[in-house]
């Protein structure tokens, strides 16, 4: 699965270590969210779909590059 790097910085932000911990912190985030910061939500929508057709095995092997 390829994220880009608004992705990365979004899952970096909010990883708890796993995927599902990490789908869980993101809609708690979007709770959250004002009405007007669509653009947060739809990025966030994105990353937990993406998440969605992982394996916990396959998210195990990502890699967040930090620079």
């Amino acid at each position: 699965m390829n994220f880009n790097g608004e992705e990365l910085m979004l899952m970096i932000l909010y990883n708890p270590g796993t995927r599902l911990g990490l789908m869980q912190e993101l809609r708690l985030m979007q709770c959250y969210l004002m009405p007007d910061e669509t653009a947060l939500r739809e990025l966030s929508e994105q990353v937990i779909e993406k998440l969605k057709l992982l394996t916990n095995a396959e998210f195990a092997e990502l890699e967040f590059p930090l620079d």
